[in-house]
């Protein structure tokens, strides 16, 4: 059977029906809307990149993604307390651009990390994890400081396995385990301290999406280019898109850069 947008809402809208959800068709941009009707919490879903891994995949990638909606709304909808569970929490790094508040208005607990990324943090619950907002801390007595020093704590406990690639004689590091943390890493000081005093040039980073972090020992003014190259391929493809920028580490500090192609990058 070939697959169409229209197919595909169909069968989204049958499998994931129920009283308490509305299901809601955008045309202009082909999307489908699937949220609780109480609180407003929900998922969008860009139907052509479905139907493409349909097209791939078969009925397991419609499966899958069923599944997906489902914990993911399960998860909004339930309650969940801080207190006992310090050991799933974590820090996530998302744009600037990133709602702070949900669609039903509660605001999220976000710090600020640069000018193009923000720290927000979440509870894991497994399978997904949820975003933690104003009101959950609010019914424990948590603070933003208490929360993000169990985060960051957190963090450093993950594994920071690398795969190497040298191109034009720099060297490219990339931390890839899709455990939803691998842009997080980029707030391991003491991951990212070793990377730079074991760096024979200047150590650039990137998180181009949620599911990879880019550790850049550049060593010539090429390095620059095919980082920047590289970065933008990832942002674009990326799940959860983060910036197509990248950061010079330098002093425990992230400075964004604009890399001009055959020359050295400029500072924002």
């Amino acid at each position: 059977m070939k697959m169409t947008s229209i197919k595909l809402k169909k069968i989204l809208e049958e499998r994931l029906a129920n009283s308490q959800h509305n299901i809601t068709y955008n045309r202009d941009n082909d999307t489908l809307r699937i949220e609780w009707a109480d609180s407003k919490q929900g998922v969008k879903i860009t139907l052509p990149n479905v139907v493409a891994k349909y097209n791939e995949r078969g009925d397991q990638a419609i499966d899958e993604l069923v599944d997906h909606i489902s914990e993911s709304l399960r998860i909004m909808h339930e309650d969940y307390q801080l207190n006992g569970m310090e050991k799933n929490i974590f820090p996530v790094i998302r744009a600037t651009s990133f709602p702070t508040e949900t669609k039903a208005g509660t605001t999220l607990i976000t710090k600020d990390h640069t000018a193009e990324t923000r720290i927000f943090y979440a509870l894991d619950l497994g399978k997904s994890y949820r975003l933690i907002d104003q009101p959950m801390l609010e019914k424990e007595g948590w603070t933003l400081d208490r929360i993000d020093e169990i985060a960051t704590f957190n963090i450093r406990s993950l594994s920071t396995d690398y795969k190497k690639d040298t191109v034009a004689d720099n060297d490219f590091y990339f931390v890839a385990k899709q455990d939803g943390y691998d842009a997080s890493r980029i707030l391991n000081e003491a991951f990212l301290e070793e990377m730079k005093a074991n760096s024979k040039g200047e150590l650039a980073i990137a998180v181009p999406h949620q599911d990879v972090l880019i550790i850049a020992d550049i060593q010539n003014k090429t390095g620059y280019d095919i980082l920047a190259q590289m970065t933008m391929k990832f942002f674009a493809e990326g799940r959860i898109p983060i910036t197509s920028l990248s950061f010079i580490y330098e002093d425990k500090h992230l400075e964004p850069i604009f890399i001009l192609a055959k020359n050295r990058p400029e500072k924002n």
